[in-house]
């Protein structure tokens, strides 16, 4: 299975052949798992790639409901999808993102942010959609208390445990997708940056045990990133497309906001007031006023840089606008504007007396002195 087109064949081991053949070496390994499963002394060791582990059955008033906890296993799992969402990276850029690029003609700056840009899309579409349809079935949006109730929730459900570990699997991918996609020395700080904020958020939420406000917050996040990544893919295509920007920075301050309101709600007073106070690693409690305060302040930390990096980007916006309308009044001042004098008997018309009626009129004769 080939994901990329060959030009040129390289040597075996050298960094441009894994470079190109990267996708088809993953793809080889995924395959190989699966095969594991077919085979009984193997199964075991096979399954705990792809199926989440840590399951408990219990009884409620649905009947038996399989729940999960996370463990070191997990790890295992993790690496499975990493390998998926390579794969998955591949195919988008080779059969959706480089046939737009060859139409586009972008420069090499432009083409690269146009492929982060229609990653993130992609991925961002799906976890918000994903996320809502989470947070609509178990009800946290219809019954906002239950984000912070009866904590600590140690046992999620197949669908909750599943989008952590894909969406942790995700942001590790991106990682060497760095290396594979040779991004520039740039804009690496850059993509670093948001990369290991996001691997840090998902993971404090998941051991920590905060998954339900965790899932809210990243649903409000992915809403704010996918409407900036298709402002940014629109402009990309055609460069007076800005208006979605406007949309987006609105939406942004909205997810600031409301990020932090949920966060001093839930945390800050909701399990301030849980009966639950104190730290069992046993038990998965860890509602101390230490951590409280600490994930607290990650949160601020993190919302007040991201609105001092959007107020710079909106003053740079702004001053590109005001110097693009200053040269265009002093392009437009230098071009003279030929007056059109009109009297009597006709107006003149590109240095020509003409009538009204559209006949020149007859020159008089000058006397002599």
């Amino acid at each position: 299975m080939a994901f990329r087109r060959r030009n040129k064949s390289y040597p075996f081991f050298s960094q441009e052949f894994l470079i190109q053949n990267h996708a088809d070496i993953v793809f080889g390994l995924v395959i190989f798992i699966l095969i594991g499963l077919m085979f009984e002394a193997t199964a075991k060791t096979a399954i705990l790639f792809i199926q989440p582990q840590y399951n408990v059955t219990t009884l409620s008033s649905e009947g038996e409901v399989t729940l999960y906890h996370y463990g070191w296993k997990d790890c295992a799992t993790i690496l499975f999808y990493f390998f998926i969402a390579i794969i998955l990276h591949a195919v988008v850029q080779e059969y959706l993102l480089d046939k737009v690029n060859r139409r586009l003609h972008l420069s090499k700056s432009k083409n690269t942010k146009f492929n982060e840009s229609g990653q993130l899309c992609v991925f961002h579409l799906v976890s918000s959609v994903w996320s809502f349809y989470i947070l609509i079935t178990e009800g946290y949006l219809l019954h906002p208390s239950t984000l912070w109730e009866n904590y600590p929730h140690v046992h999620l459900r197949f669908q909750v445990k599943f989008f952590y570990l894909t969406q942790l699997a995700y942001w590790l991918h991106a990682l060497p997708e760095l290396y594979f996609q040779k991004v520039r020395k740039e804009e690496i700080s850059r993509q670093l940056q948001y990369i290991c904020l996001y691997l840090l958020h998902i993971s404090a939420a998941y051991l920590l045990n905060l998954s339900r406000v965790g899932l809210v917050l990243l649903f409000l996040q992915y809403v704010s990133e996918l409407g900036f990544h298709i402002a940014r893919l629109l402009y990309f295509t055609d460069e007076n497309h800005q208006k979605m920007f406007d949309l987006w920075a609105v939406s942004f301050v909205f997810t600031r906001m409301s990020t932090l309101t949920l966060m001093f709600l839930a945390v800050g007073f909701g399990l301030a007031r849980s009966e639950n106070q104190g730290l069992d690693l046993e038990m998965g409690n860890f509602n101390t006023v230490l951590i409280r305060m600490t994930v607290l302040l990650l949160v601020c930390l993190t919302q007040s840089w991201l609105l001092w990096k959007f107020i710079r980007f909106q003053l740079r916006r702004w001053r590109e606008f005001r110097h693009e309308q200053a040269v265009r009044k002093k392009s437009a001042a230098k071009q003279p504007l030929r007056p059109l004098k009109r009297d009597s008997l006709g107006h003149h018309e590109n240095g020509v007396l003409k009538a009204e009626n559209g006949a020149s009129p007859r020159t008089k004769k000058l006397k002599s002195p």
